[in-house]
């Protein structure tokens, strides 16, 4: 149903009168249409198509121009970008800082994806870390949490984020247990379940502190969901069961806590699905592989099915969200 059929039934029944209706159709033919999320789409995947070209002319050039030259240049690049970045940036503030000139973000990510390629380089070629490749991590790391805080930058703080999880994960897991992929290890589970702790932690604190709070979902968003998959990894084997439960329930409550004091709806779906493959895995490993497992799952699915339509339906309540 287009506008102009809206409009002409609300004339009918004397909502509005004739004059209004055509103003807004009028309105709604010359107004301006809004290329905000297709440039930004447009210059994300545009810097994601720059660094995969600039690692296919390494490739096929490598002969030919030279490793000292080849590092030079992205070097020459990646301190243009953050040179650019902080000539153009607005000085520091624990509130939210919108910088008008847009161009000095994206050129920001596309230093710190520079930066990264620039270091694999050194690696792969000259071996500069050996076998600290917990401190090849480490470094871009840091960097990346100093960009996302100085030049308010969330690509950059999602970057330093997913660094550090990288750099735990390398820290207390031996390269053996990765290379086994063998990630239900008691000591890598413990590391992304402590660390999403921590970073939803971080999350809130940045909220109650008021300490760029804008971050505060990209905290506990990346935080929350690696904690809680590790959670659930850890429930579904024999050890340590009981522990990951409690702790799965804790995250799952603070989720929906959160999603009511922010409203939002993301931090409502993780709370409640988490929570249902919690409760759901509990109910039916009680209950074993039984017939009356089998009859209870027939009527559990269809009654939850239907308290998920109702969820959908109602979730602003839950939000606490006024029509």
């Amino acid at each position: 149903m287009n506008i102009q059929t809206i409009l002409q039934a609300f004339v009918n029944k004397s909502i509005i009168p004739e004059e209004q209706a055509t103003f807004i159709a009028n309105y709604e033919q010359t107004k301006p249409f809004s290329l905000h999320w297709e440039v930004r789409s447009i210059l994300y995947v545009g810097i994601v198509l720059f660094g995969s070209g600039l690692g296919v002319i390494i490739y096929e050039n490598i002969d030919t121009i030279g490793h000292q030259v080849i590092i030079t240049l992205i070097a020459a690049l990646t301190a243009w970008c953050f040179f650019y970045t902080y000539k153009h940036a607005l000085p520091y503030s624990n509130a939210e800082v919108k910088n008008p000139k847009k161009l000095a973000d994206y050129i920001l990510l596309m230093g710190c994806t520079t930066f990264l390629i620039m270091e694999g380089y050194l690696q792969f070629q000259y071996n500069v870390f050996g076998t600290r490749y917990g401190l090849a991590i480490i470094i871009p790391t840091i960097i990346f949490f100093f960009c996302a805080y100085r030049f308010d930058h969330r690509g950059a703080l999602s970057m330093a984020v997913t660094g550090l999880a990288s750099w735990l994960g390398l820290t207390v897991a031996p390269l053996a247990i990765l290379s086994e992929n063998d990630f239900t290890e008691d000591k890598l589970l413990g590391t992304a379940v402590f660390l999403g702790c921590m970073l939803c932690a971080v999350g809130w604190a940045s909220v109650k502190k008021e300490i760029k709070a804008h971050f505060s979902f990209t905290y506990i968003f990346i935080g929350g969901n690696l904690a809680m998959i590790a959670c659930l990894a850890g429930m579904f084997d024999d050890k340590s069961q009981f522990g990951y439960i409690l702790v799965g329930c804790a995250l799952a409550a603070f989720f929906i806590l959160r999603a009511r004091s922010a409203q939002s709806l993301v931090f409502l779906l993780m709370g409640v699905v988490y929570s249902y493959v919690i409760i759901t895995y509990l109910i039916f490993s009680a209950l074993g592989a039984t017939d009356a497992a089998s009859f209870l799952a027939t009527f559990y699915f269809l009654f939850t099915s239907i308290g998920v339509i109702y969820f959908l339906l109602n979730f602003k309540k839950f939000l606490g969200i006024k029509k």
